[in-house]
C-alpha cells in the first residue's frame, strides 16, 4: 500500500537546497525545511565580510539542475552566490516548505518517527529526518586573554557587522586561512594601518581571483543551454584532478606544490619577509588558499606582518609574546569554525534515547557520509568524511540526496518501516577510510581544520567515481531494515 512519508530537512544551505530539490523532483511533497537563519544560503548567508568570494570557479560552483551562465566573475563573490541560492529556492518553489528563523534544538526518534523541536517551541513530526547542517556554521573564537576588554570594535568574519568603519582605521586581523587572506586583501587599501597576526604561515597560491567573466560568455551560454551543460560536464570531469592530487602522491601533486612555492618566491622578493611567510609543511596539507592580491597587500607601506604569538588583547590593541603592543581601532577574527560539530549542539537522540554526543564521544563517524548507527530513518548530507577538500560539494549533496531517495521510495511503496545502518558496516567503512587517508596530502604533517579533536582527518580519501559507486544503490546487508507492518 502506497503512503507518503513526512520528511524534515534541517538546514537550507547548499546541502539542504540540493536535498529538497532532489526529493521534490522524485515526487515527495510532504517536506519541511527548517533553517535557523533569516534567509537561505547557509555559509553564504552568515558570511558577508569584505572580500568574501568562493575559491571554486563559478561555472562549477552550482547545482547540476540549476545552471547559472551569467556569473559576474570567474570566482564569484559571496553576495552573488547567496543570491543564486535564493533564486534556486524561488525557481523550484521551496518557500512552501521553508521555515526560517527555526533553529532546531532537539530531535528525538520516538519509535514511531521523529519529533523535532525548534528554539521557539514549535514542533514537527516526521517519518524521516535529514540533517543538511553543513560544516562551517559554528564560528570559533579563540580563548585569547583580554579579548572582552578591547576598547575598539571586534568582529568575527562569520558574523560581520556592516556598521564597522574601516576606512582610515588601524585594523588587526587574526587568522590567515582563506578568510583572513581575503579580508586583509580587501581592507588594506582603505586602512590607515593593517596588521596581520599570523601564528602559522599558509601557502598562498597565485590565482587571479578577481578576474571578471566576460559578458559575452554569459550571453552565449544563456542562449545555448546545451553548450552550458557540456561546459559543466567538462569542468566536473576536470575537477577530478583535485581528488587525484590530494589523495595520491604523484607528479601532479608535486607540480601543484611546486607552483605554490613559486608563487611565494615570485611575489615576495624580500628574503626576510619571504622567510617569515614560508610554512614548515607541504603545500595542500591544509585547505589551499588562493589569492592574486594578498602578497601585494602585505608589501604595501601601511601593512605589517606579525608572527610573534599573541599574548593578550588589551584595551588599546594586541600584545604579543615579544612584548610589543600593536595599537588598533578594529580587531577582525578570521578564526574559522568548529568544523566537526555538524548537527550539534542540538539534542539529537536516536533509538532507545541514545545521544549523538555519546555515539560520537570519540569523534564524528558515519557510514558513507550519510547514516549513523542507532539513528533509524535518519540521514546526513555532507556529513562526516565529506569531500570538502577534493570533490564539488554540490555534486556530493545531489548524489547523497538521490541515495536517500532510494530508501524513501521503499517506504512510500510500503516495503519498509525503518532503516538503520549497522555498527559493523559503519566500523568497516571507517576502518577503510582511515587506511585510505594514509597517502593523502592532508596526512603529511600539519595542523588544519580538517583534523578532529582526536587527530583524525575528517575528509573523503577516494575519488568521485568511488563515491558515486558507493552511493548508487543501498546495500541491505549493511542495514537493519524493518519490513512494513
Amino acid at each position: 500500500m502506497s503512503r507518503e512519508p513526512t520528511i524534515v530537512i534541517i538546514g537550507a544551505g547548499i546541502a539542504g537546497i540540493a536535498t529538497a530539490v532532489t526529493l521534490q523532483r522524485a515526487g515527495f511533497r510532504e517536506l519541511t525545511i527548517l533553517e535557523k537563519g533569516a534567509d537561505v544560503g547557509g555559509v553564504w548567508h552568515w558570511n558577508r565580510y569584505p572580500g568574501l568570494a568562493c575559491d571554486v570557479p563559478s561555472q562549477l560552483y552550482q547545482f547540476s539542475f540549476a545552471p547559472k551562465p551569467d556569473w559576474s566573475s570567474v570566482f564569484a563573490p559571496g553576495a552573488e552566490i547567496q543570491q543564486y541560492l535564493r533564486d534556486v529556492v524561488d525557481r523550484f518553489g521551496l518557500d512552501r516548505y521553508l521555515r526560517l528563523n527555526a533553529e532546531v534544538v532537539s530531535a528525538e526518534f520516538t519509535g514511531a518517527g521523529w519529533c523535532v523541536v525548534a528554539a521557539d517551541g514549535r514542533r514537527w513530526e516526521a517519518d524521516f529526518l535529514i540533517a543538511a547542517t553543513g560544516v562551517l556554521h559554528h564560528p570559533y573564537t579563540p580563548p585569547i586573554p583580554g579579548l572582552d576588554t578591547f576598547g575598539g570594535q571586534v568582529a568575527h568574519t562569520a558574523r560581520w557587522d556592516d556598521r564597522i568603519e574601516v576606512r582610515g582605521r588601524r585594523i588587526g586581523v587574526i587568522g590567515n586561512g582563506s578568510t583572513g587572506v581575503q579580508v586583509v586583501s580587501a581592507l588594506q587599501p582603505e586602512a590607515a594601518e593593517i596588521t596581520h597576526f599570523v601564528r602559522t604561515p599558509q601557502w598562498v597560491m597565485s590565482v587571479p581571483t578577481t578576474l571578471r567573466q566576460p559578458e559575452l560568455i554569459g550571453r552565449l551560454l544563456s542562449a545555448r543551454p546545451g553548450l552550458n551543460r557540456r561546459l559543466y560536464d567538462v569542468l566536473l570531469r576536470g575537477s577530478g584532478i583535485l581528488a587525484d592530487v590530494a589523495t595520491r602522491p604523484s607528479w601532479r601533486r608535486r607540480l601543484v606544490q611546486a607552483y605554490a612555492r613559486w608563487s611565494l618566491r615570485f611575489q615576495v622578493r624580500d628574503a626576510q619577509l619571504r622567510r617569515r611567510l614560508t610554512p614548515d609543511y607541504q603545500p595542500l596539507c591544509k585547505r589551499q588558499v588562493i589569492s592574486g592580491s594578498y602578497y601585494r597587500a602585505l608589501r604595501a607601506d601601511n601593512a605589517r606582518l606579525v608572527t610573534s604569538p599573541i599574548d593578550a588583547v588589551t584595551t588599546g590593541g594586541v600584545r604579543t609574546a615579544d612584548g610589543a603592543e600593536t595599537a588598533l581601532d578594529v580587531l577582525v577574527l578570521a578564526t574559522g569554525f568548529h568544523a566537526h560539530n555538524y548537527m550539534r549542539p542540538m539534542n539529537l537522540r536516536g533509538r532507545d534515547g541514545v545521544s549523538i554526543d555519546d555515539v560520537w564521544a570519540k569523534g564524528p563517524r558515519a557510514y558513507r557520509m550519510t547514516a549513523i548507527p542507532g539513528f533509524p530513518n535518519f540521514f546526513t548530507v555532507l556529513g562526516p568524511n565529506s569531500p570538502t577538500g577534493s570533490i564539488l560539494l554540490q555534486y556530493s549533496a545531489e548524489l547523497t540526496a538521490r541515495y536517500i531517495v532510494k530508501w524513501l521510495k521503499r517506504f512510500r511503496d510500503g516495503n519498509i518501516d525503518t532503516v538503520e545502518v549497522t555498527e559493523e558496516a559503519t566500523t568497516s567503512f571507517n576502518d577503510d577510510v582511515a587506511a585510505a587517508l594514509g597517502p593523502t596530502v592532508w596526512n603529511t604533517g600539519c595542523d588544519s581544520w580538517y583534523l578532529t579533536d582526536e587527530g583524525t582527518v575528517d575528509l573523503w580519501p577516494y575519488d568521485r567515481k568511488t563515491m558515486t559507486a558507493m552511493l548508487s544503490e543501498p546495500d541491505d546487508r549493511d542495514f537493519h531494515v524493518t519490513p512494513a507492518r
